[in-house]
């Protein structure tokens, strides 16, 4: 079969192909102009079977790094290519817009979505009087057949994918497409990371003449690392210290605690740390022998789909720089001794490979769990744990510097209004201190990542309603998990360790106790015997 010829990619590029047979094209299409410059991209406007075979057949005589997706044409070809499927994933903010945009058509809204059901989606709902009625399908018929079945009941909008809304539209409903511009774009750059590896001998003979490309740069420094607690001032003098080292970093935080801004940002303290690679890959995240492949890289031929000419890993691509290993507690065993050969040896041998190749890479790791605990339960090795925690970073979680939280969400809502062009309130801050108790009584399970989701939440209402305070009523009606009672302070919490953990601050230990400052002048004298 003939393909229509096209020029020649860039050796520098990464080269992208993007997958879709639905209005998602479109979008691709009017990305693919800002990513010029970074790499050579190209669209396939086929899906499923054909898109597959079309592929592989390309693959025999072309090179490409990564493909581009969506919804179920991607979760079909993820699985029967050879080379990384990056699905673009609508964020729930493009889900709102989108629920707003189908209530202008109808009160009655339908949203399908592939496989799996978005459990927020009924709460949000409920919250905000929206009558939406959730499906799921798996294939196009049952698509089909989903659509079918909420015309007859009276929908009249269906929000989702470019197949749903393209079925929609054939029904005469109003299809209401899901993803954003911003949505695709994350997708390109998740893209151009995984595209790393063709970057590598660019790459590296780059950072010998003193620059490394784009998409090895670490981007977050010190600066990212924000909050003004004695806790967070504690962890950024550490990573300025650790920076001096090019000993292995173990860091422990809960889940978007910022454990990768803490990684970049020693790697960017270091001498010519931004000019050097960092690399990161997270271990729990991908099936082990496709791990495997990517921190050793592998040998031609050394198993089915293996490129020609073989490719290298990670620990190569990252030679001279950084590699961060993230949930690296969820390392299988076998690839954790491999792992520790790699510490003691510095060098790597490639899957499928003999020969011995010498790598100079700082390994930082990090974990959510109790790697001790993994231990003493057999399920980490013990050598490797004392080899990669030679100097060890906690992160206090956000509960734990509640000081930092209103000035936080004050930052992160600023930069939330400005991405949809939308201005800050000039009482912002005053408003945000009237919602401090709400804000500082939560529990922040997800930490700042949490944090951030809020601050787009309620910037996306904002938008929406210019002339809206940030009141806490509206505040709790966008965020009713804030209202959790299980949130409260302990009562076994005295006055003298809120104020400690509020850098004596009495107005804000008092907001956080849900007392009048006389009151906690009151209490603190009967603690102290004052």
């Amino acid at each position: 079969m003939a393909y229509p010829t096209s020029p020649p990619p860039d050796a520098d590029k990464p080269v992208i192909w993007t997958v879709s047979v639905s209005r998602l094209s479109d979008l691709f299409r009017d990305i693919t102009p800002e990513y010029d410059a970074l790499a050579t991209i190209e669209p396939i406007q086929l899906g499923f079977d054909d898109a597959v075979r079309h592929i592989r057949e390309r693959l025999a005589t072309e090179r490409c790094d990564a493909v581009i997706s969506a919804g179920s044409n991607a979760a079909y070809l993820k699985g029967r290519l050879p080379v990384p499927v990056i699905v673009a994933k609508a964020s729930g903010t493009d889900m709102m817009r989108a629920l707003a945009r189908a209530r202008r058509v109808s009160d009655r809204i339908a949203v399908i979505t592939y496989q799996q059901p978005m459990p927020e989606l009924a709460d949000f709902a409920a919250t905000f009087g929206i009558d939406v009625e959730e499906r799921t399908y798996v294939t196009r018929e049952d698509a089909r057949a989903q659509v079918t079945e909420l015309k007859a009941a009276g929908i009249r909008a269906i929000v989702g994918a470019g197949l749903i809304t393209d079925l929609a539209e054939e029904a005469g409903l109003t299809g209401v497409f899901v993803y954003s511009s911003a949505s695709i774009r994350q997708a390109f750059d998740d893209a151009l990371e995984i595209a790393r590896f063709a970057q590598l001998e660019v790459g590296r003979r780059r950072s010998r003449g003193g620059g490394v490309q784009d998409t090895l740069r670490a981007r977050h420094g010190l600066a990212d690392l924000r909050g003004e607690s004695a806790a967070m001032e504690q962890v950024r003098q550490a990573c300025v210290l650790y920076a001096r080292s090019n000993a292995t970093v173990l860091i422990q935080g809960e889940t978007g605690s910022g454990k990768e801004l803490a990684a970049q940002a020693i790697h960017r303290a270091a001498p010519h740390g931004a000019s050097r690679p960092f690399l990161a890959v997270n271990c729990g995240a991908l099936a082990e022998s496709l791990l495997e492949s990517e921190l050793f890289g592998h040998e031609e031929g050394a198993f089915t789909g293996a490129r020609r000419g073989g490719r290298p890993g990670l620990f190569e691509a990252a030679s001279g720089g950084t590699l961060f290993l993230d949930e690296i507690g969820e390392m299988p065993l076998a690839l954790q001794t491999r792992l520790l050969r790699v510490l003691e040896e510095r060098e790597v041998v490639r899957v499928g490979g003999t020969r011995p190749i010498p790598v100079d890479v700082r390994i930082v790791s990090a974990t959510h769990c109790d790697l001790a605990q993994r231990v003493r339960d057999g399920r980490f090795r013990a050598d490797l744990f004392y080899r990669l925690a030679v100097l060890r970073l906690a992160l206090p979680p956000l509960r734990e510097r509640a000081a930092d939280i209103v000035p936080l969400a004050e930052w992160l809502l600023r930069n939330a209004l400005a991405a949809l062009g939308a201005r800050a309130s000039p009482n912002l801050k005053a408003e945000l201190q009237a919602c401090a108790p709400l804000l500082m009584r939560h529990a922040w399970p997800g930490n700042v990542r949490e944090l951030r989701n809020l601050c787009e939440r309620l910037a996306l209402f904002l938008a929406a309603e210019p002339l809206q305070a940030l009141t806490p009523p509206f505040m709790l009606g966008i965020a009713p998990e804030l209202a959790d009672a299980g949130a409260a302070p302990p009562a076994s919490e005295s006055v003298t360790e809120v104020l400690r953990r509020f850098g004596g601050r009495r107005d804000a230990a008092a907001d956080y106790l849900g007392i009048s400052r006389t009151t906690l002048w009151r209490r603190l004298r009967e603690e102290t015997g004052a």
